[in-house]
């Protein structure tokens, strides 16, 4: 029987089964048209998605830091472009040779270079801010998987000089320290974004869209002159290196605005080079540190002996026979006076007759003028690391404490706080806040200290203590009047004073119509001479010479040579 005639063949299949097969085939086109119709009209925008990612990026445009101005425009801080290698691991197939080039290149140990390329990441860095050169020739290597991004790198043209002034970013253009962290959220700006297509070794085909544009920083002017600034640090590091102190630091205020117009301090660092920096370097110590600010306390004792009308500026205290005895506690005097003025106390730097001075008021009165002057809190200037220095409560002092806080033991300030304080004898008796920024308006309403007689009087008796029979005649300048006061404290170490010591001066000039103060400090001299007057006193001379003249301030005094009389010694401050 032949195959085509089997009687299998000649039996129908049922109806049924027929429409059911046609039936699923036209069910899974429907299936299939109406999957076609969801994904390329309801849902186009996952497909494109889906296409797009296989060859498009959403790339970060950098914004670009704002500039930091001196207060004639001079530029402190920049920020130029330079370049960041980085890779696709999984794409960054390289040969050993290859390897060991871009190692070479980019001044990476290989094995370090390899250990990122092995990474499970879509993104790593190789290295980050390299110079143009070096970018270049890795671009020529044509490595696949090795990409370069344009970053910014911070460049401070001063260097040392305004290191701690200005601080430094870190490597993501971000704020660190001083003014570059005080004032980060105006300087950063804000990056932006672009999708652009890229091929299959990650260039840049075509530029598709911008998504976010970038908010460059905000440029900023300081109160700072850098030509006052280079004066401060360089006269502070030649008495450092005369007095072979530890450190040091010199703060320079406008009088009239409270603006900050120079702030040096050593050690001190290069902010272009920090591969080997210590904590030494790095602290800002006109605000972090706190000393002892020994006799340049004695004028406020005095001011508030005026103030309160317990004593005039011609008003006698018997200072003899140079010691005073507290309780358990003997105060002396470096050298032993007689009857002294109120403005001889100042002038003479004595500790006896300051004590007795400070013996007439309650211990809330002077722990009050303490605090309405700033100190034992931080002026919040925004740098970090600023510390309030230490008042102590006054209901916890006993006699001999107040005694000794009378002439500048036993509370702690920042050469800052010192500084600023001394902005009431300058000004009329007022206050006015600190400014880091230039003021192109009148300065904030000061708060009144003391009355402008008093201001006047103590002004009168600091100047009185930089001529010839005062503690500092070498803080005298050629054709200024000065005033000013020195001080000299020992230090505090495990709770005891030890045998080293802070040298301290505060001044201002010109007397006829303050225009600068100007505060030193010397940290540990150690070459033989350690008085306020004989090492600290020489720095302001020659920062606030420079620095009014730099400023075209008038001279208030004959243009004579400054003489010291030699048979009259400058008499050292007590300690």
């Amino acid at each position: 029987m032949k195959f085509t005639s089997s009687p299998l063949l000649s039996q129908l299949l049922p109806a049924w089964r027929a429409r059911f097969v046609a039936a699923l085939i036209l069910l899974a086109f429907g299936t299939l048209a109406a999957r076609s119709v969801y994904l390329q009209v309801v849902r186009n925008d996952f497909l494109q998605q889906k296409g797009e990612s296989r060859y498009a990026r959403v790339i970060e445009l950098s914004a670009t830091r704002g500039r930091i101005a001196d207060r004639s425009g001079d530029m402190l801080a920049v920020s130029t472009p330079v370049k960041s290698v980085w890779a696709i691991p999984e794409d960054a197939r390289l040969s050993p040779a290859q390897a060991r080039t871009l190692a070479a290149l980019l001044e990476m140990d290989v094995r370090e270079l390899n250990r990122r390329l092995a990474a499970e990441k879509d993104f790593v860095f190789i290295k980050r801010q390299i110079p143009p050169d070096v970018a270049e020739k890795v671009a020529a290597l044509a490595l696949p998987g090795i990409h370069q991004q344009r970053e910014y790198r911070r460049y401070y043209p001063a260097g040392e000089v305004t290191a701690h002034m200005l601080g430094f970013t870190g490597v993501d253009d971000r704020g660190q320290e001083g003014i570059e962290l005080a004032f980060d959220d105006q300087l950063a700006g804000r990056p932006g974004s672009r999708r652009v297509i890229k091929d299959r070794l990650g260039r840049i085909v075509e530029d598709v869209e911008s998504i976010k544009p970038p908010q460059d920083g905000k440029d900023i002017t300081l109160a700072l002159d850098a030509k006052v600034q280079y004066l401060a640090f360089t006269h502070l590091k030649q008495a450092l290196a005369v007095h072979k102190a530890k450190a040091g630091g010199v703060v320079v205020l406008d009088a009239r605005t409270g603006e900050v117009l120079g702030l040096a301090n050593l050690p001190a660092y290069n902010p272009n080079n920090r591969l080997k920096l210590t904590g030494a370097q790095l602290r800002n110590r006109a605000l972090t540190d706190v000393f002892e600010p020994g006799s340049t306390m004695k004028p406020f004792t005095a001011a508030l002996a005026l103030e309160k009308g317990r004593f005039r500026s011609d008003s006698l205290i018997q200072t003899a026979p140079g010691r005073l005895t507290i309780g358990n506690a003997t105060i002396h005097d470096a050298h032993p006076h007689g009857p002294l003025t109120v403005a001889q106390v100042i002038q003479k730097s004595s500790n006896v007759g300051t004590a007795k001075i400070a013996g007439t008021f309650a211990a809330e009165e002077m722990w009050r003028m303490f605090d309405d002057i700033g100190f034992g809190q931080p002026l919040r200037l925004g740098f970090p690391g600023e510390v309030g220095g230490r008042l102590r409560p006054f209901k916890t002092w006993r006699p001999i404490e107040q005694a000794t806080m009378s002439y500048g033991h036993g509370i702690s300030v920042t050469l800052m706080q010192l500084a600023r304080a001394y902005l009431a004898f300058a000004r009329d008796g007022d206050l006015i806040p600190l400014s880091l920024t230039r003021q192109e308006s009148a300065p904030l309403a000061g708060k009144s200290i003391f009355s402008a007689q008093t201001a006047r009087q103590v002004r009168a008796m600091l100047e009185l203590a930089v001529l010839p029979g005062g503690t500092a005649p070498k803080a005298q300048i050629a054709g200024y009047r000065v005033a000013g006061k020195t001080g000299t404290a020992h230090k505090l170490e495990g709770g005891s004073y030890a045998d080293r010591y802070v040298a301290v001066f505060v001044g201002f000039a010109p007397v006829s119509d303050p225009r600068l103060v100007v505060a030193v400090m010397i940290d540990e001299p150690s070459a033989g001479q350690y008085y306020g007057g004989e090492v600290a006193a020489p720095v302001f001379a020659q920062v606030m010479a420079g620095s009014l003249r730099t400023l075209g301030v008038a001279p208030d005094a004959p243009l004579k040579p400054v003489q010291v009389a030699r048979d009259v010694a400058a008499v050292p401050e007590s300690l």
